[in-house]
């Protein structure tokens, strides 16, 4: 009983830090898998590998209840240059995260942390709208540098972020694109991990477990829609973000100094 007990207890964990996290992703549109990788590796819930393997499924589930919920044109067009790029990006990722994972672990934590950082400065500073919408050379420059962080921990979210917020579109246009994009990341990542075989059983049993939770936040999200102003919304989100960041910074930095 007592062995259970010690099992479950990571586990019911996990599925509070992904609570979480899908509440912040309906919020923003982006920060699910920076949140939950930054609040399950400062408080050694489970590896960065199973947590990002954990996070890809997640992911493809938030993705799929937001577009059930509410239904409306999928701007494949606009985002074909930066799911291109992400592509490959994404095989990049994976590649740096078979080598860092055996050699550097606390090199990718300190990674990790300072990703979510810069998550959280693009956030806050949000800067003013393009005149016009960028190229396509752009959008696959920077669906390229999206797809090795989403290789490297199932979290594409910086370049992209900052890249579609700076573009002359509608918000909600925007939150779509962003989901196209990571749930495209997402897809391309277990294509390559699964038949590889670095998903491990511990990363399936928390997606599995943590499944009901991400459709019930994003459903409950859509039923009963925050009140809250979208700077109060932003600094909350981006104070968290920062908060998981720097002490994630912090510990891997701890060790690698010690080490």
């Amino acid at each position: 009983m007592q062995d259970l007990l010690s099992g479950a207890g990571p586990v019911l964990a996990f599925m509070a830090c992904v609570a979480l996290a899908t509440y912040a992703q309906n919020l923003t549109g982006f920060a699910f898998s920076l949140i939950l990788l930054g609040l399950v590796s400062v408080f050694h819930i489970a590896s960065v590998s199973d947590a990002a393997n954990a996070a890809t499924v997640l992911s493809l589930i938030n993705a799929w209840t937001y577009f059930r919920a509410r239904p409306g044109p999928v701007p494949w067009q606009l985002m074909k240059p930066a799911l291109n790029g992400s592509t490959v990006g994404v095989i990049v990722g994976l590649m740096l995260l078979t080598w860092l994972s055996g050699s550097a672990v606390d090199w990718l934590r300190a990674l990790l942390g300072v990703s979510i950082l810069g998550c959280a400065v693009l956030l806050v500073l949000q800067a003013k709208p393009l005149p016009a919408i960028s190229g396509r050379k752009s959008f696959a420059v920077v669906g390229c540098l999206s797809g090795v962080l989403g290789g490297l921990f199932s979290s594409s979210g910086p370049p992209i972020v900052f890249h579609m917020y700076r573009q002359p579109l509608d918000r909600e246009l925007v939150r779509r694109a962003l989901l196209l994009m990571f749930a495209f990341n997402s897809l391309v990542r277990l294509v390559i991990v699964v038949p590889t075989g670095h998903f491990s059983w511990r990363a399936a049993l928390l997606a599995a477990c943590a499944m009901p939770v991400v459709y019930g936040a994003t459903r409950l999200h859509h039923r009963l829609p925050n009140r809250l102003q979208p700077r109060t919304l932003k600094w909350l989100v981006g104070g968290l973000l920062a908060a998981a960041g720097s002490t994630l910074f912090a510990a891997a930095w701890a060790a690698i100094a010690h080490g």
